[in-house]
């Protein structure tokens, strides 16, 4: 029998943080894939675009000029330094998405998470471990990409975002990327359906039971 009415529901902020190289934008990626409600959010980042990047998909690139000017405006929801550049939540983007009933994917680090939350407390937090640092290491130089340098700094630098872990609702290790992105999608369908989440769910129960 259906429902006289539709339990709507605000969409909620779902983030996914790990040090780099623990697999965080293969699972985002994976999920984005398997699970049309959710979408992610397109940051605005200080960094040069990369080759078969595009604007406004896989970022917004803007000058540090127009960054400066995003920060003074208040146009972001949290915004952080990375290796030297800077990455930002833009509120806009944001808010048209979870008003439209739909999920909001943000891949962001500790720092982001901790404004986020303080900004909006009504956020899903999901931490990506390495199954162990060596593996982690591992991952890094199997990229082929960084020199010995950077590889040595993202470690350091993992080190340092790993013992952020105890803010986080929930803490997964990627032994292995699918079943990890299983356990990352079951805990996402289980935090929409939530009673807090679901608007008119008050209304429903109190017509059942007159």
């Amino acid at each position: 029998m259906p429902l006289p009415f539709p339990l709507k529901r605000r969409g909620l902020l779902f983030v996914l943080s790990s040090p780099s190289g623990a697999g965080k934008s293969t699972i985002a990626r994976l999920l984005l894939g398997s699970d049309d409600g959710i979408a992610l959010s397109v940051s605005a980042t200080t960094r040069p675009m990369r080759p078969g990047e595009e604007h406004g998909k896989d970022y917004f690139f803007v000058t540090d000029a127009e960054f400066d000017r995003m920060v003074e405006a208040g146009e972001f929801l949290e915004w952080a330094h990375v290796f030297g550049r800077r990455y930002g939540t833009l509120r806009s983007e944001v808010m048209r998405t979870i008003e439209g009933g739909q999920d909001v994917l943000l891949d962001i680090d500790w720092q982001g998470t901790q404004q986020l939350k303080q900004v909006d407390p009504d956020i899903v937090r999901v931490f990506i471990l390495p199954p162990s640092m060596d593996e982690l290491e591992r991952r890094l130089r199997s990229r082929g990409t960084d020199s010995e340098d950077v590889i040595q700094s993202r470690m350091t630098r993992a080190a340092a975002e790993i013992s952020h872990w105890a803010e986080y609702d929930y803490v997964l290790i990627n032994n292995d990327v699918e079943k990890c992105r299983e356990l990352v999608h079951n805990i996402l369908k289980a935090e929409r359906l939530k009673a807090t989440r679901r608007i008119g769910l008050h209304d429903f129960v109190r017509g059942l039971i007159g």
